[in-house]
């Protein structure tokens, strides 16, 4: 496993993410914190751009709890079956609505406790949410984040949990709002899974990765 990196070097990475990109943004379309809800629960092992094309048409007609309901299960299929597992995020899309709405009036709770106890919320749907909606500097460990972190030796751990703490206790304090967005783009642009673009990296100093690919 490659060692976590000092502060100072952390700091220089986030140094030069913010300077690249002042305010990074998620990649999922929404226009309230249901819709972002949703459109996140949805990317569980699906891509953004695939769960925005789903969405495009049915946030138009759905993008309230109730209106959810109304829609149903089966027209809910008819808008996101493009999407790997629809009929499963289907039945908790369905589910976790109506909860919102017989529990929550209708409106998604602010409090990852209450996120988490959801149909199809995960810790890291949770996290997107808190961060995104909220401002809350959580950290929602994707599979970019965690290779990026692993490589890198900015948040090195086995697992989501323990790259998410090497994030909390290893990155400065004003880089935490941006920190997960400024990976989970990196990992998805730069840090690639097969072929990472070391030679144009901005951090490929830095970076303790042994096997970069400088061609």
């Amino acid at each position: 496993m490659v060692q976590q990196l000092d502060y100072q070097t952390i700091r220089e990475i986030f140094t030069r993410f913010q300077a690249a990109e002042p305010e990074p943004k998620g990649e999922l379309e929404h226009t309230n914190a249901y819709t972002l809800l949703v459109a996140v629960a949805l990317s569980a092992q699906a891509t953004d751009k695939g769960v925005n094309k789903a969405t495009k048409e049915l946030f138009k007609i759905a993008d309230t709890p109730q209106k959810m309901l109304d829609l149903g299960e089966e027209g809910l299929i008819e808008h996101i079956k493009t999407i790997g597992l629809y009929r499963n995020k289907a039945k908790n899309v369905i589910k976790m609505s109506r909860i919102l709405v017989e529990d929550y009036g209708g409106e998604v709770p602010s409090s990852r406790a209450a996120l988490e106890s959801l149909p199809g919320v995960g810790r890291k749907t949770a996290n997107v949410v808190l961060n995104m909606w909220w401002h809350v500097p959580t950290q929602a460990v994707d599979t970019h984040i965690f290779r990026f972190g692993n490589r890198s030796g900015v948040a090195v751990g086995k697992d989501v949990v323990a790259v998410e703490r090497a994030i909390e206790d290893n990155i400065p304090a004003e880089f935490q709002q941006h920190a997960h967005h400024w990976m989970i783009l990196h990992g998805r642009y730069v840090c690639k899974a097969r072929k990472p673009l070391c030679s144009t990296c901005l951090i490929r100093d830095l970076c303790m990765y042994e096997e970069k690919n400088l061609d």
